[in-house]
């Protein structure tokens, strides 16, 4: 398999002129011992029978190269080697890597990644103990029989999912036998010695997360003890002070009701029960699932297609965009991404392609840096992204997602009907070959995709072959409109597909696919009422803040309709689109790049996706300090702003040492008018966070001239009695105003005050979560 240089711009040209196959190397997954009950709607393209160029193709081929072949594989195998390993669930990433490179193999064929799977194999197998344990503890901590085991269960669910997924496509014969073992001390040792709930934090949800690889195990052996064990965990839901996941979700159908409403943990449990689904048949199963997917899309679901925030569910449309809240942990997304394209085999229903495109396009790629080195733990819609080096879960899990990719571009429907349809769930620039029984075609798509909204479809042909055709029609890209030999071809519309019925085709028929491509304002709902996003394509757009000072921030710009945008490529493989659709508070139309939230912030920039308007009183509601620069008496060690209009995004002064003031300013690029002043209080820690009161309120002071003196211009009144050591019940994001006796021009406003040290009187600091001024 060759690859293209990674720039989008060479990625026609790539997929034309290299010669590529099909199958060449026996890269395909092996067939299951038993077959399912439920047979998939939709069966999904093969990670050998696929390529992928384009935007996505760039990120899966950074993935590839740039981590999985990358990654250094000894902290990854040390714990197995040397136990006990130096943290609870240091066993979970061997299994997490050995998922991602197996399918990134299957699709690239790279020798070299190939040969470190091999070794990667062996030495983890050389590490399992005669009884079939597989894991980091050591004997007198293991599977929670013992105080302080809580992730042992759940370290080898990921080692059965990297060993069985190795084992499916290299028909590796002791990776198969290891799993066996592992999985029946895991029968010989739950329930007979103890509940599996108590092997697992979270309710137990760690430990039976272990469901999904029991069933593919059961599916690639037919051993009917691995389903009895499945059963048993599903069981195991409803046991006194367990997470009733399925009971409660038939109940209810609340994510954030069910167990401890943790995440990463739910969603697994819940990529288990549809396998449970596939070899059973039991509708409560899927209902279940189907409950909790629906609940999550309508309630819970951020527009970039990531849920959580603290890794919870939290209330209803609680969805905060900034850093502090901990926005969409990377282990859910990948685990939301994995139930979406199990819903999409079952169902064939094209929300839920919807949704694998959504999460593909914005939250995955957006913890991913555009280097494939690094991931995001936590990925915010504003503020800065934090890239992780070294060994968590979500630089673990992070390539798993991308790895998974390329099978949600193609599939068939209808395997073995007489009239199978292919499916078509991508724009990209891509080739992929599908069979079924008695036939088969292989598609070559050349796209103008994302710049361009047109496409065309090639079918390489043995002999003519009959089938139907679908193309997935999301909302942004509208009617799918279809064109044969240069006439509209007669299509329906359906449920989100574009739908051609089965016909006649011969080699090299071409069809040409139009759809939108424009950019779309997305108005805020619930946290986001009064402001919106721009999105092109299925890309959800950020406007980051440039390296030109004399641009204003993000965070004071807004929508100024009609919105308008075009889009091409930067040097790099950057999606730019331009707009001429914003303008500052002081109505200074504003002509600039946004840039794709998956590209925002990964030179270190702030960047915002939700901007203010496009109502016209918007710029009343935007502080006039917005426009400014930030600072404060010391540097503190939190990452928020003062100037993005989020209570929840702090700053402090804390540096460990005593300080007699503190203060927290804004220096504006010009002369502006207020009135008046609010400070927010940012948060109370046991060692301070405050200001004390004891010698005075807070003053606020203004600069009436760039280098002119700070003048105090009154006290914030209402800010409580505290002290050095008493905080006097002060709340975070708690305001407290000024208002003067009449217009102010002003070029700089700060609230200076005397920081507390509440339990540690040999340091003191403050903090602030926003600092605004009015004209009002």
């Amino acid at each position: 398999m060759q690859f293209s240089t990674g720039c989008p711009l060479l990625a026609l040209a790539a997929l034309v002129a290299v010669p590529w196959t099909c199958g060449a190397e026996a890269r395909s997954p092996g067939p299951h011992v038993l077959q399912p009950r439920v047979c998939d709607a939709l069966t999904l393209v093969q990670p050998d029978a696929v390529h992928v160029e384009g935007w996505l193709g760039c990120r899966i081929h950074s993935n590839l190269t740039q981590r999985l072949l990358q990654v250094d594989l000894d902290p990854l195998l040390a714990g197995h080697r040397h136990r006990p390993g130096n943290h609870p669930w240091i066993g979970e990433h061997i299994g997490k890597w050995l998922h991602a490179a197996t399918l990134a193999w299957a699709y690239s064929g790279e020798p070299a990644l190939r040969a470190r799977l091999d070794q990667a194999v062996t030495d983890l197998l050389r590490t399992q103990e005669p009884d079939g344990y597989l894991g980091t503890y050591t004997p007198e901590h293991r599977f929670g029989l013992y105080p302080g085991a809580d992730w042992d269960v759940w370290s080898h669910k990921y080692n059965l999912i990297g060993l069985l997924t190795y084992h499916e496509y290299t028909g590796h014969g002791p990776a198969l036998e290891a799993c066996r073992r592992m999985a029946d001390l895991l029968l010989d040792t739950f329930p007979r010695r103890k509940s599996i709930l108590a092997a697992g934090t979270h309710m137990g949800m760690a430990a039976t997360s272990v469901l999904e690889p029991i069933v593919l195990l059961y599916r690639r052996t037919g051993e009917e003890r691995y389903l009895a064990f499945a059963r048993y965990i599903v069981r195991a839901w409803e046991e006194p002070d367990g997470p009733r996941i399925l009971g409660a979700l038939l109940t209810h159908g609340r994510v954030h009701r069910t167990a401890n409403a943790k995440a990463y943990e739910l969603l697994s449990n819940l990529a288990g029960l549809c396998e449970l689904y596939r070899v059973t048949g039991e509708s409560d199963y899927l209902r279940a699932v189907e409950a909790a997917w629906e609940d999550v899309v309508l309630r819970r679901l951020y527009v970039t297609g990531g849920a959580s925030q603290g890794e919870y569910f939290r209330e209803d449309h609680e969805l905060p965009n900034h850093e502090a809240a901990h926005v969409a942990e990377t282990c859910v997304t990948v685990t939301w991404l994995q139930l979406n394209l199990q819903l999409l085999r079952l169902t064939g229903r094209a929300q839920y392609a919807r949704e694998v495109e959504r999460t593909l396009y914005n939250h995955l790629t957006a913890a991913q840096h555009p280097s494939g080195r690094t991931w995001c733990y936590f990925t915010p819609l504003e503020g800065r992204k934090t890239y992780g080096p070294g060994i968590n879960c979500c630089v673990s899990s992070g390539p798993r997602g991308l790895a998974l990719a390329p099978l949600s571009t193609y599939g068939v429907v209808g395997q073995d009907s007489d009239a199978p349809e292919v499916a078509v769930m991508t724009f990209e620039t891509s080739r992929a070959h599908l069979a079924w029984s008695g036939g088969g075609v292989t598609v070559v798509q050349q796209s103008g995709f994302p710049t361009r909204g047109v496409s065309r479809l090639t079918f390489r042909l043995e002999k003519p072959t009959r089938f139907g055709l679908r193309v997935h029609s999301p909302d942004w890209a509208g009617p799918v409109r279809l064109y044969f030999g240069g006439r509209p071809l007669s299509a329906g519309s359906r449920d989100g597909w574009t739908e051609v019925p089965a016909r006649f085709w011969k080699d090299g028929d071409t069809l040409e696919m139009r759809f939108r491509l424009e950019a779309v304002l997305l108005p805020g709902k619930h946290g986001n009422q009064g402001r919106a996003a721009l999105s092109w394509g299925p890309f959800v757009l950020a406007c980051e803040s440039p390296a030109d000072a004399a641009l204003p921030s993000p965070f004071a710009v807004g929508w100024k309709p009609p919105v308008r945008g075009s889009a091409r490529w930067q040097n790099g493989g950057r999606l730019l689109v331009h707009t001429r659709s914003l303008a500052t508070r002081g109505g200074k139309p504003l002509e600039t790049d946004l840039v794709t939230f998956a590209d925002a912030g990964s030179e270190g920039a702030p960047y915002r996706v939700w901007l203010w308007g496009p109502d016209p009183g918007w710029q009343q509601r935007v502080s006039a300090l917005a426009e400014g620069s930030e600072s404060r008496s010391r540097p503190g060690n939190q990452s928020g702003s003062i100037l993005d209009g989020d209570p929840g995004s702090v700053v402090v002064t804390y540096d460990g040492r005593w300080s007699v003031e503190d203060w927290f300013a804004v220096s504006l690029p010009g002369p502006v008018r207020i009135r008046r002043v609010i400070f927010r209080h940012g948060r109370t820690f046991h060692d301070g966070g405050w200001f004390d009161t004891s010698q005075g309120k807070p003053r606020v002071q203004v600069r009436r001239t760039v280098d002119g003196p700070w003048e105090t211009v009154g006290v914030l009144d209402d800010y409580p009695a505290t002290s050095a050591t008493d905080a006097a019940g002060l709340r975070g994001g708690e305001a407290f105003e000024l208002r003067l006796a009449g217009p102010v021009e002003v070029v700089a406003v700060r609230v200076a005050g005397r920081p507390a040290c509440g339990d540690n009187p040999a340091q003191a600091f403050s903090s602030c979560a926003e600092l605004e001024a009015f004209e009002e």
